[in-house]
């Protein structure tokens, strides 16, 4: 069983610590470079879950360096990327604004390793991956270092042929009931942590309901795209990332949106964003019957549809779009995928003036589930 912990005290601590080591460094130093970055605190868990956080940010920039334009999946091009990576990889740079969130998260992942090992193998192993294979799992174990004879242990017991994400979830909650042995005292990551900042057993396992800390806000339920990386490199050479990184995809412009005092008024009197999901999603389940059905969003959604959601539904963030449509796409039915849309999504991402686009993505929700 998971333990049950203060997320709220975590988030504090975490920020308040990230904070107090950034203070500590940056006092000195106007940058952050690789050899610094590898040995940061003395708790290498930390380190090497920044280097995670480093490494999908670069996937990040990667998806956006590519373009419809060009071909890049031309051997002389994949060979000139490889070069460009590996050289990047050895050239990391960060200012303290760019350093200090992703110390903040890589703080938080450490804990939930000993407290919550289920999340962790969730988000560190099934998350990232568009496709599961036991090498690209394994390969992830490179980014742990506590209790990993527990993760290493269970990845064993797979077979190659493993590779639906909720059969394996289920089948390494059972084995973490089964191995408790193996997981880490609490008291002894308190006591790590302790050298840097204070903090006790019990603030950590304070009874308390809070949601997760907001650099965590991500829908954690289901995979995203991203690679491993070698061993001796801070980040992964790019000819692994070319093959996991998402589609090409042109950075789209950010737009905003303006509204001045008249339509704020108006706005008491329309109906709410529940109300415009609960009839497009009754619509668009009626119109389900005379559209073709699709296997999947992901190779569904042409080109010019996908730019089109990328800049009006996530503000260019096409990291953020891939993320959601592999979301959607590893729901079991239509309801639960468009709840996700109307409860979920559409707050988190203010998609209340966005109807017409979010309508096409539930039209293609239930083309796929008819």
């Amino acid at each position: 069983m998971e333990d049950k912990y203060n997320q709220l005290h975590l988030e504090r601590y975490s920020k308040e610590l990230a904070n107090v080591l950034c203070d500590r460094h940056f006092a000195s130093h106007d940058t952050l470079n690789g050899p610094q970055l590898i040995s940061f605190t003395p708790i290498k868990q930390v380190n090497l879950f920044v280097i995670k956080e480093l490494l999908l940010k670069w996937h990040h920039e990667m998806a956006n360096l590519r373009s419809p334009y060009f071909d890049y999946e031309h051997e002389e091009v994949k060979e000139a990327l490889v070069n460009f990576m590996n050289v990047l990889s050895r050239k990391i740079l960060m200012k303290r604004n760019a350093f200090e969130p992703l110390l903040q998260k890589a703080i938080y992942d450490t804990f939930l390793v000993v407290l919550a090992p289920i999340v962790t193998f969730e988000e560190k192993f099934l998350r990232i991956q568009e496709e599961i294979t036991l090498p690209k799992l394994q390969e992830n174990l490179k980014y742990i270092d506590i209790d990993k004879p527990l993760f290493a242990g269970f990845i064993d017991t797979l077979s190659p042929s493993s590779r639906d994400r909720e059969y394996i979830l289920s089948r390494f909650k059972l084995y973490v009931n089964a191995n408790q042995q193996q997981r880490t005292p609490l008291h002894r990551l308190v006591e790590q942590f302790n050298t840097l900042l204070p903090i006790t057993e019990a603030e950590v396992m304070e009874q308390a309901s809070a949601p997760r800390p907001s650099f965590l806000d991500k829908p954690v339920a289901k995979p995203a795209p991203a690679a491993p990386v070698q061993e001796k490199d801070v980040v992964a050479p790019i000819h692994t990332a070319q093959r996991e990184a998402a589609a090409p995809v042109a950075r789209p412009a950010m737009y905003k949106h303006e509204e001045d005092e008249l339509e704020e008024a108006a706005a008491n009197v329309r109906p709410t964003l529940n109300d415009n999901f609960r009839k497009a999603a009754t619509s668009s389940l009626a119109d389900a019957h005379s559209n073709r059905k699709i296997d999947s969003l992901k190779n569904s959604i042409s080109i010019n549809q996908r730019f089109s959601f990328i800049n009006e539904l996530f503000d260019g963030d096409n990291l953020t779009y891939y993320q959601t449509i592999q979301t959607l796409d590893n729901f079991g039915d239509a309801g639960s995928a468009t709840q996700y849309v109307s409860s979920t999504l559409a707050n988190k991402y203010d998609w209340s003036k966005k109807q017409d686009h979010v309508n096409k993505l539930l039209r293609l929700i239930e083309r796929k589930f008819a």
